[in-house]
């Protein structure tokens, strides 16, 4: 049974010392509450908000300075109002300016009178929030962070755009096609909801089908087991660089987001450049699988990979590549073969992936001690964390582009966005097993023992700062879920010769970022910086400072990088060996798994 001190996983959680009646009843009252929640833990909110509203109001200093911006908003939006109504030359410029990022209002109808007012009254009381739960006096700053959180939150919910009446463009495309978009709106809506119920994938997922339209790479099934299929890609060239390429994507994803289309397939990049390219493909576990944790993930996954490539590809070094959870895996892996002296791995790179977890962005807001119990009594009922638990937490991480504008769009403007293939991918989500995910959160996020050299892997401590193998590192400028300034903590925690990428988009976009604009991608660009091994490390700011920006993708300095750390040209290997034989084409069928 798990004890609350420790960060591990058995079957049902428990509080130490706690009698018979509690044992039982507790944690079915907190599945409950789970349940009703939408697995968001109402204690640590409470808690969040209390917090602050107690320091706010012992501070008088702070309620002042907020009552006197109150008031200087007021005047400034009389005054604009005023202006308006005057139709003034150079409008636009005296009123407050929404953040770069936020396009709600950036139709030129929002300028117009009384939508001008409204869009402005929202950007003021924007920033009043913003100021009012930000440095108050005392208040802890986790809680400071959800204050602001939940803030942010409700205004989005409130906002004008949101609202036929107070939405200019909605009520301009009403007027035109006569209430025929309403019409249509209400059929998306409809549509959608009768797909939530059925458990059916959004509208022109049908579009990407897996094996037809995505994941199409030739390729084969050379290991199954009970967590994971391994595929081996064809090779495209007549000559290929001797040490092949291991992928371990993040099993809170499927695979193929690194084998999309053939046009934006990172995979079928590195098959075409002469690459050896085997990859993960995880099962999407069920609730038999409870029991399945981390070291699993490292045994039955990582450890059994590299093993049957090595099989396939005897005496060759492995280019290592993780993604995201896959990546922290990875880092955990290679150092423990680092301290046993496995000499194996030719380079390790991680694509967006923490092994720090002191600043994990916002995603943190929604891991602490409270939250993590809460899913913990969930999940011992279902033996899994459901995917829409994690999609609807990624959600409400960026719940304008997500959520609202979505709405504004389908519901309000009757416009289907037009599905792509990373858009299809999204909605194919995966569940995670109950052990796994209790001890993820407990042991990285929590007590962060990886940074802290206390995470064990066979009974004893590894430290990332055994790492000597030459090291890539991807972060991404918009990262929501590792921040690319958690990302590049690697350098203070080991001294191996590190080359770090900052690439343009969030998650999955700076990553899925093929070269030429073809592929829709006109505007990317990135910086990359080399620290040699043992050289100074220097603060994300600084590096960000002293690296210069590049137009393009980071995909071919990647694979120039790997290119300059392989040996000569060979022929292609087999596909599969004798000890790992052909099972079925990729992309097998863990990937199909709903």
């Amino acid at each position: 049974m798990l004890q609350k001190t420790a960060p591990d996983f058995p079957t049902f959680p428990v509080i130490p010392s706690a009698g018979p009646v509690a044992a039982w009843l507790d944690p079915a009252v907190h599945a409950a509450l789970a349940r009703a929640s939408g697995s968001l833990s109402s204690a640590s909110a409470l808690l969040g908000g209390v917090d602050w509203a107690v320091h706010l109001a012992a501070s008088p200093g702070k309620q002042l300075d907020l009552w006197r911006l109150a008031c200087e908003q007021a005047g400034e939006l009389a005054g604009y109002a005023a202006a308006t109504l005057q139709q003034r030359a150079g409008l636009p410029s005296a009123g407050v300016e929404p953040p770069a990022q936020d396009r709600r209002f950036a139709d030129p109808a929002w300028r117009q009178w009384p939508f001008s007012v409204m869009h402005q009254s929202f950007l003021l009381t924007q920033r009043w929030w913003a100021a009012a739960t930000q440095g108050v006096w005392g208040v802890e700053p986790h809680h400071e962070r959800q204050v602001a959180f939940a803030a942010r939150q409700l205004l989005d919910m409130a906002s004008p755009g949101n609202a036929l009446a107070t939405n200019p463009v909605a009520l301009a495309r009403t007027a035109e096609e006569g209430g025929m978009n309403l019409l249509r709106g209400f059929a998306n809506l409809q549509d959608d909801w009768r797909r939530t119920l059925r458990g059916e994938p959004p509208a022109g997922s049908e579009d990407y089908a897996v094996g037809r339209a995505v994941a199409v790479t030739p390729g084969q099934v050379v290991l199954r087991n009970r967590l994971m299929e391994l595929i081996q890609y064809a090779p495209t060239t007549e000559k290929v660089h001797a040490e092949p390429i291991l992928i371990v994507p993040a099993w809170i994803m499927k695979y193929y987001i690194l084998d999309l289309s053939p046009q934006d397939s990172l995979i079928k990049y590195l098959v075409d450049q002469g690459h050896t390219v085997f990859c993960l493909s995880w099962k999407n576990i069920g609730a038999d699988d409870r029991d399945l944790g981390m070291d699993d993930y490292l045994n039955l996954g990582f450890r059994a990979a590299l093993a049957a490539v090595r099989a396939i590809v005897p005496k060759q070094p492995v280019h290592a590549v993780g993604y995201c959870l896959g990546g922290t895996l990875l880092a955990i892996a290679a150092a423990a073969m680092a301290r046993d002296g496995d000499e194996r791995l030719a380079s390790m790179t991680l694509f967006a992936a923490q092994t720090d977890f002191t600043e994990p962005g916002e995603l943190g807001l929604f891991i602490d001690e409270a939250q993590v119990s809460l899913l913990e009594a969930q999940m011992a009922e279902t033996g899994y964390l459901a995917s829409n638990q994690m999609a609807g937490a990624f959600q409400m991480l960026r719940s304008y582009d997500l959520l609202w504008s979505r709405l504004v769009g389908e519901a309000l403007l009757g416009e289907r966005p037009r599905m792509n293939d990373l858009m299809a991918w999204n909605a194919d989500a995966t569940r995670l097993p109950a052990r796994m995910h209790s001890q993820y959160l407990r042991r990285l996020f929590l007590h962060n023992d990886l940074a802290e050299g206390r995470y064990p892997v066979d009974g004893r401590a590894v430290t990332l700062q055994d790492l000597r193998l030459p090291i890539f590192v991807v972060g991404n400028e918009a990262d929501h879920v590792a921040p690319w300034r958690s990302v590049h903590k690697l350098h203070h925690l080991c001294s191996a010769e590190l080359t770090f990428a900052l690439s343009s988009g969030g998650h999955n976009v700076g990553i899925v970022n093929p070269p030429g604009a073809a592929a829709g991608h006109a505007h990317i660009h990135y910086r990359i910086a080399t620290r040699e091994s043992d050289g100074v490390s220097l603060a994300a700011d600084e590096w960000h400072a002293q690296a210069a920006d590049r137009e393009g993708s980071w995909w071919p300095a990647w694979q120039a990088w790997l290119a300059v750390r392989s040996g000569a040209p060979v022929a292609p290997p087999a596909m599969g060996s004798k000890a790992n034989p052909v099972l079925a084409p990729a992309p097998g069928s863990y990937v199909l798994e709903r």
